[in-house]
């Protein structure tokens, strides 16, 4: 059973949908629970919930985009209780239109908020959990970064950006136990209101997703993962290197990538780099110069 009695969690834009329901599964099994949301009285809601069962919650209004404020919620958590243990950036927007019709500032917008919204929470906790050894960070991606979809290049391109700041940080917080991963949800919310038919919105039940979630923060979490689930099913998202080949230098460079296509693009083998350095050494072995990183 994973218990997590004793750690405090954080959890953003948890004053309805996926949030919510991250945030009353992380109490069930034991967690003391700061509601963030931008709307107080939800996230009241949600902190009223969690204490009518029995468990310990606190809410806080705060716009994962102010980061001044952000640092304040962090500040309002460890004096309450001393310590942050786990984050779930989960606060989002949609602007939802064709990359040819949006304007700029609804795609900053939703940068702000998904991408930037993730940095400053996880800015606001770092150095905590590093002094103490300990912290587990889950970062809201989206089947629409990992693999596009129409209409939502905005929201597409943050939902990808926070699998790169994933990778890195679960690179940098290694040595001070701080595991990062990635949750990509299948679900239906307020975000997806008049999106989905009908006869799918039961399957897509928020709550189907938070199981998944919990196994990213447990006690031996894994790192650096991207965990996909909707309607209680779960997979796994990776970023993959094919073994490609060597073809050298020459001015008829062009022709021969052209030429290997196929071998290039061949996924027999392909492999799962452990840091974007690797790359470059399995580029340096091809061209039959060994270098190994420890």
């Amino acid at each position: 059973m994973i218990d997590l009695t004793g750690r405090v969690a954080l959890v953003t834009g948890s004053g309805a949908g996926l949030g919510k329901q991250h945030a009353l599964l992380l109490a069930q099994r034991g967690a003391r629970v700061a509601i963030n949301d931008l709307n107080l009285d939800s996230a009241q809601a949600v902190s009223d919930e969690i204490t009518t069962a029995g468990g310990q919650a606190m809410a806080i209004a705060a716009s994962v985009s102010d980061f001044g404020a952000i640092q304040a919620m962090a500040d309002d958590v460890l004096g309450q209780w001393g310590q942050i243990d786990i984050l779930i950036n989960n606060a989002g927007i949609l602007r939802d239109k064709s990359f040819g019709k949006m304007d700029l500032e609804d795609f900053r917008l939703v940068l702000d908020v998904h991408l930037m919204g993730a940095v400053n929470c996880t800015k606001a906790v770092w150095n905590h959990m590093r002094e103490r050894n300990y912290g587990r960070i889950v970062m809201t991606t989206s089947s629409s970064g990992l693999y596009g979809n129409f209409g939502q290049s905005n929201y597409g391109a943050a939902k990808m950006a926070l699998v790169g700041l994933m990778q890195t940080l679960s690179i940098e917080g290694a040595r001070n136990n701080i595991r990062v991963n990635c949750i990509a949800p299948t679900a239906a919310t307020a975000m997806t209101d008049g999106l989905l038919p009908e006869a799918e919105l039961d399957l897509l039940r928020p709550e189907l997703v938070s199981p998944g979630v919990l196994t990213l923060v447990r006690e031996d979490a894994p790192t650096r993962m991207i965990l996909c689930a909707g309607a209680g099913a779960f997979e796994s998202a990776n970023v993959t290197l094919t073994q490609g080949t060597f073809l050298g230098a020459g001015s008829d460079m062009p022709e021969r990538v052209l030429e290997n296509w196929d071998a290039i693009v061949d996924r027999t083998d392909e492999v799962v780099p452990q840091s974007g350095l690797h790359q470059g050494d399995f580029e340096l072995n091809h061209a039959g110069l060994s270098r190994e990183r420890a």
